[in-house]
């Protein structure tokens, strides 16, 4: 049985739900969650959690993703992207390349970005894409994001390729639509396709296809980011063997069942990864103590 997380290329086409019950009955499991739901028309890094993984979700960095993305100037569609129906049509033609060179500097740094009506936002207890298709638009207050960096990959209007890293949350659909209003022309999204997710990149992921040949010939484990490797962005405490046996019961470990020759430094609360011989064994949470060392405090322990 493998536990942790198999970093999957999703296809155009299909729904990140369609990618859980595709894995579920590949595996033969179904303790099978994902992280960073993927739009159907999307494609690209979809981390899919197996097992023991899926406990480790809620302690995943993944506040930074990448993507690929093409628009197409002169279009605006209801769902911001190509799926859906056009609304207006302009002339592109006067866009030039230093122009969207300069505004996609506009949108680089903390923007202001309404959340798209066909989105799985909920309002009310509905999600509005529904609403959406009842012909029914709300109001959505405006979210802060960051876009790191916004770059133009290629200039052949009236297609546009960018390349895009944000913090979690952003809208690409979004960011392209606003883009297009900008350039006085409109855009839409063509293509999207994510190249990393946190920890997760495009050159570790397979296709659905790949993981059923894997799983066929035995080859799955080689696929499998452990919960351990999946967590590299906590500091990493080692236990030695009293400490593990403490963990393993649910009790919190003193300083002096670790592996460590001396006490982590913290200023203020955060999360630590508890290991035994290079493997998770659990998430803890170092607690700041006035005059000593700060304190270990159990939060999740994983077979």
């Amino acid at each position: 049985m493998i536990n942790g997380f198999i970093i999957i290329d999703k296809p155009a086409g299909i729904t990140s739900h369609d990618v859980v019950s595709r894995v579920r009955r590949i595996l033969g499991t179904r303790k099978v969650g994902h992280t960073g739901t993927l739009d159907p028309f999307a494609t690209g890094v979809l981390p899919v959690a197996v097992n023991e993984g899926t406990k480790v979700i809620p302690f995943l960095d993944e506040g930074v993703k990448r993507y690929e993305a093409l628009l197409r100037l002169g279009v605006a569609t209801d769902t911001l992207d190509i799926t859906g129906s056009v609304l207006r049509e302009a002339n592109w033609s006067s866009v030039c390349k230093a122009q969207c060179a300069a505004t996609l500097a506009r949108f680089t740094g903390t923007i202001s970005q309404i959340p798209p009506m066909y989105s799985a936002i909920k309002q009310g207890g509905q999600p509005l894409y529904k609403l959406a298709r009842q012909g029914v638009e709300v109001e959505r207050p405006p979210r802060r994001v960051e876009i790191h960096s916004l770059e133009l990959s290629s200039f052949e209007p009236p297609l546009v390729a960018i390349g895009v890293t944000c913090s979690r949350g952003t809208y690409v659909r979004s960011l392209a639509d606003d883009i297009g209003a900008a350039l006085g022309c409109g855009a839409t999204l063509q293509e999207l396709r994510r190249t990393a997710s946190g920890p997760f990149a495009i050159a570790a992921a397979v296709t659905l296809g790949q993981l059923e040949e894997a799983t066929a010939d035995g080859s799955i484990e080689q696929l499998c980011v452990s919960p351990y490797a999946a967590l590299d962005h906590l500091t990493d405490i080692p236990l030695a063997g009293d400490g593990l046996i403490k963990v393993r019961h649910g009790r919190s470990p003193q300083w002096e069942d670790t592996g460590l020759a001396q006490p982590v430094v913290c200023g203020r609360p955060e999360l630590a990864r508890l290991s035994h011989g290079g493997e998770l064994v659990a998430v803890g949470q170092l607690v700041p103590m006035a005059g000593t060392c700060p304190r270990i405090v159990v939060k999740r322990v994983f077979a």
